[in-house]
């Protein structure tokens, strides 16, 4: 059973920054995507930032040169690092996972089949 702990959420002035991160455990599979996803009030998720086993990374237009997606392999955790945050940023944020790897689309793994409960990030004017 895979579980994805997201970690590091919470409220921050805009400009600030914030350190998200996602444990996994349970995956046994040597190939994998992680991405991160979010979903604000009213809004379509959207794929922030991707990892995979290659360690190839993709983001989002919205957040290049901002955010940094990063693994250690020896804790399988996966990183957000979020700098320059805006009130845009504002949402949910979930950990999502794959054992298939593939072109990333953007901030997006191609597959998804385990997703984490997410965690909130809050980001004020």
């Amino acid at each position: 059973q895979v579980q994805l702990v997201e970690s590091g959420g919470g409220s921050v002035q805009s400009g600030g920054s914030l350190t998200l991160s996602c444990a996994a455990s349970g995956y046994t599979n040597g190939s994998y995507c992680v991405g991160w996803f979010r979903q604000a009030p009213g809004k379509e998720r959207e794929g922030v930032a991707a990892i995979d086993s290659a360690g190839s990374t993709g983001y989002a237009d919205s957040v290049k040169g901002r955010f940094t997606i990063s693994q250690d392999n020896a804790k399988n955790t996966v990183y957000l690092q979020m700098n320059s945050l805006k009130p845009e940023d504002t949402a949910m944020y979930y950990c999502a996972a794959d054992p298939r790897r593939g072109r990333l689309d953007g901030g997006s793994c191609p597959w998804v089949r385990y997703w984490g409960q997410g965690t909130q990030v809050t980001v004020s004017s």
